[in-house]
């Protein structure tokens, strides 16, 4: 019988498709890698989990097998239907998708002056959502437009919060409870303004497991970049940390070993 999980996993992932420079290869993972970190996880033993099978583990309303672990992606991009979706459908995995909701159909505007080339790419429209959602995955915010919370007036912030909760539910016609931080950036007045404006939780992008007893506006998730490879994913999922390098993984089973001999390194 498996264990039941004492931690879960959240993976971010951005842009499915190809790359062009450098920039866009550590925030887009090909097809192909996409396909062979699922593989590869589904191979060692880890499942991915609806959104609210995550929450009623959280909240003591159920248990998770070991190995279980949310799929998250944030932004939208066409490239999460056009390739994300064949592998989990394959695979049976649900996913959720934070969008960015009055840019649905529309293109990644924002990335336009952090990309050095200035390329933008397709975002997902709503017949591409609803088939998605047919399938099993959930769609909930990354705010109206992508934007920088913490440098907006508290106007401007909570139409970001609010506003992207009622863009996102008229066009599910569903409750939009959770929310990604854009830039993983949140202070105090970002935390504050997201409860009132109705959402349940949040995500941020610092590493780590969650458990429990995590603060719900300050949920872990780990990014997944365009160059890891599958044995990469693999150290990243099970050490709950954005660094996949074999000495990564080498330094923690170390510093284990030390602990338990009561060595201070």
């Amino acid at each position: 019988m498996t264990s039941p999980a004492q931690r879960v996993p959240v993976l971010m992932y951005h842009r499915i498709g190809a790359t062009h420079n450098d920039w866009e290869r550590k925030y887009c993972v090909s097809p192909e890698a996409f396909a062979a970190h699922m593989d590869t996880l589904a191979r060692a033993g880890w499942k991915a989990v609806s959104i609210d099978a995550f929450f009623a583990w959280l909240d003591g309303g159920a248990s998770l097998p070991e190995g279980a672990f949310l799929l998250t992606f944030d932004d939208g991009f066409r490239g999460v239907h056009d390739h994300a979706g064949p592998v989990l459908r394959r695979l049976g995995w649900p996913a959720t998708v934070f969008l960015v909701s009055a840019l649905v159909g529309e293109r990644d505007a924002w990335c336009e002056k952090h990309n050095p080339d200035g390329h933008t790419y397709p975002l997902m429209d709503r017949a591409q959502i609803l088939a998605l959602r047919a399938q099993g995955f959930a769609f909930h915010s990354h705010t109206r437009d992508h934007a920088d919370l913490p440098t907006l007036d508290d106007a401007a912030l909570q139409a970001q919060l609010a506003g992207a909760r009622d863009d996102l539910e008229a066009l599910l016609g569903a409750p939009v409870d959770y929310l990604a931080y854009p830039y993983g950036r949140y202070d105090e007045r970002v935390l504050h303004q997201a409860r009132q404006a109705g959402y349940r939780a949040a995500f941020s992008v610092q590493p780590g497991f969650n458990r429990p007893e995590v603060d719900r506006f300050r949920l872990r998730r780990l990014d997944v970049f365009g160059t890891d490879t599958p044995a990469m994913l693999r150290r990243k999922i099970t050490l709950g940390s954005n660094d996949g390098r074999l000495t990564a993984a080498l330094r923690y089973n170390a510093g284990r070993v030390l602990a338990r001999l009561g060595i201070r390194h």
